[in-house]
């Protein structure tokens, strides 16, 4: 080994060290898979629900809904989070351990804490939707408000979510112009986009 390379690697080091120090790096690919798969699955259950009920995304979702529906959505997205959030913590956990890293560290408290904030306003926002019977933009102010918090919370730990952020964004943006589309954006920001980084991310770091 030449002298280059040990300078390379020193280097390498170095900037390891300073990412463990500054960031939290221990989130796992298998947590955004899960994660996309419970989109999946919701978005599924939710298109059987209309179909025998005869509910019409772009024509209904405004106006004819009754209560019962409206719970329902409300009951499969809470479904969907849950079982996000405990996937997501199971695999960032043994990811940790696997790492030797603390999961409750200075890091994750920071990037807790930027996370928490955009989706706790853009929660209360679909909130106001609902209130409102604004239904047909909730889907793209969850697309939306969900990829500013990857864009807050990328400082904090992988940046490669920060490209994940980029896209949901633009998804909402577009599903808030083609709000018959909803649905279809939806799944594919919060289902299909989650496997495929999940997986990149998975093969990139933790193979």
């Amino acid at each position: 080994m030449n002298p280059q390379q040990d300078q390379l690697e020193a280097l390498h080091e170095i900037r390891n060290i300073m990412d463990r120090s500054s960031r939290f790096i221990s989130l796992s690919g298998l947590s955004g898979v899960c994660a996309g798969l419970s989109a999946l699955l919701g978005a599924a259950v939710v298109k059987w629900y209309f179909s025998q009920h005869n509910i019409n995304y772009y024509y209904d979702l405004g106006s004819y809904l009754t209560n019962e529906d409206i719970q329902f959505l409300l009951t499969v997205a809470a479904g969907v989070l849950v079982l996000g959030f405990c996937t997501a913590t199971y695999f960032t956990v043994r990811n940790a351990r696997k790492k030797n890293q603390r999961i409750w560290d200075n890091q994750s408290k920071r990037l807790v804490l930027n996370l928490a904030i955009p989706l706790a306003t853009g929660g209360a926002f679909c909130a106001v939707l609902i209130y409102h019977n604004i239904l047909y933009l909730v889907a793209p102010a969850m697309l939306v408000f969900y990829g500013l918090t990857l864009l807050n919370g990328s400082k904090y730990t992988l940046s490669d979510i920060r490209y994940l952020g980029i896209f949901e964004i633009i998804l909402g943006l577009i599903a808030s112009i083609f709000v018959a589309y909803g649905l279809i954006l939806w799944t594919v920001g919060f289902g299909i986009l989650h496997v495929v980084y999940g997986a990149l991310v998975y093969f990139k770091y933790e193979r």
